[in-house]
């Protein structure tokens, strides 16, 4: 097991100091920091869809509809078809 660990540590020596190796780990790292704060968005859309929910709701008690049909899953894939096909 020491081996290994030995083995594992020389690897990482080599690789620091071989040349582009510092721009490389410097994308990673941003990598790492772009994907945390999507993720933190991404956490975001949760709360945003309950309310949604909820707004739908309370508008079809306002219109006199009765429950609350699957809008949300249809307005937001239509809405998606919308931008991508009007980019085209």
């Amino acid at each position: 097991m020491e081996r290994l660990a030995d083995a594992g540590e020389d690897a990482i020596q080599r690789f620091g100091s071989a040349p582009g190796a510092d721009r490389l780990l410097g994308a990673v790292n941003s990598m790492r920091d772009r994907l945390d704060e999507m993720q933190k968005r991404l956490r975001g859309l949760d709360a945003l869809e309950k309310r949604l929910t909820a707004v739908e709701k309370r508008l079809d008690k306002v219109e006199g509809k009765g429950s609350s049909s699957t809008r949300k899953t249809s307005s937001s894939s239509s809405s998606t078809r919308r931008k991508s096909s009007s980019s085209s």
